[in-house]
């Protein structure tokens, strides 16, 4: 809820929600979330939880996967799609054309733009962002396909992995990169958000690896994508905000929607 203080007048007014991004801070000024801190009058704080380390080829190599004899990839992320394409050209590998593309939201598949040709007939993408959606793209498409599962050495989804098993999916995981917890305590050092968005599963991770006696003391707690949901309730925190929704297809559009509301019981 909105916090409420006295003025010097003796009026109630509204103070501004302190809202922490566990994620860079936009480039551009024109970017929606800096309109949603001018339309509630928030203080929008952007850190990221985490950082990335390349698995280098020559490790990678030790894996002992051939990129090539996969027909299709498995991509969760952004990240994942920059690390496949780096582990390639580290590795000298060109990789077909006729490779298929899995990607657990529309986003995450346009970004492969960056990479290739986009053709639909060989990227496709879950509904809504959720891991079930993902399933039923590759069960509709996977054939006689051989999947790559590009993750992270240390964020592998038991999901994901387990719905391949389950399949009989012939697939392979492949170790491209792995997640770190960054330093992140001096901003919790006498300081206190009312809401807290968590992008990534190994997100909500460092928070527990930076303040291990986190108590979430009402602060509203947002998640973006299933897996990361899952990590916030396993960790026994209590999830307000989720996305994507059909309603809600972006973290912007479900603070948005949450705020909305809070401003609503405040009237």
């Amino acid at each position: 809820m909105v916090k409420k203080e006295v003025s010097k007048t003796g009026e109630s007014v509204k103070v501004a929600k302190r809202i922490l991004i566990t994620q860079p801070k936009p480039e551009s000024d024109k970017s929606p979330y800096f309109e949603l801190g001018r339309k509630y009058g928030a203080e929008l704080f952007f850190q990221p939880f985490i950082r990335l380390e390349a698995i280098p080829a020559k490790d990678f190599r030790k894996q002992k996967i051939d990129i090539q004899a996969h027909t299709a990839v498995i991509l969760t992320s952004r990240n994942a799609i920059d690390h496949f394409f780096r582990t390639c050209e580290e590795m000298r590998i060109s990789v077909s054309q006729d490779t298929k593309y899995f990607c657990i939201t529309e986003a995450v598949a346009l970004y492969l733009q960056k990479f290739i040709l986009y053709r639909k007939r060989k990227v496709f993408y879950g509904a809504d962002g959720s891991n079930k959606s993902l399933f039923d793209v590759i069960n509709k498409h996977k054939g006689a396909e051989k999947l790559l599962y590009v993750c992270s050495e240390n964020q592998q989804d038991s999901e994901i992995t387990g719905w391949l098993k389950a399949n009989n999916c012939d697939f392979s995981l492949a170790f491209m990169y792995r997640t770190v917890s960054s330093d992140v305590k001096e901003l919790f050092h006498k300081k206190e958000y009312d809401v807290i968005c968590f992008f990534t599963p190994s997100g909500v991770r460092a928070l527990f690896d930076n303040v291990p006696k986190f108590k979430q003391n009402g602060t509203a707690i947002g998640a973006f994508g299933s897996n990361t949901s899952k990590a916030v309730e396993e960790s026994g925190l209590t999830l307000s905000i989720k996305a994507p929704q059909p309603q809600t297809p972006s973290m912007v559009a479900a603070l948005d929607r949450f705020l909305a509301a809070e401003v609503k019981k405040d009237s």
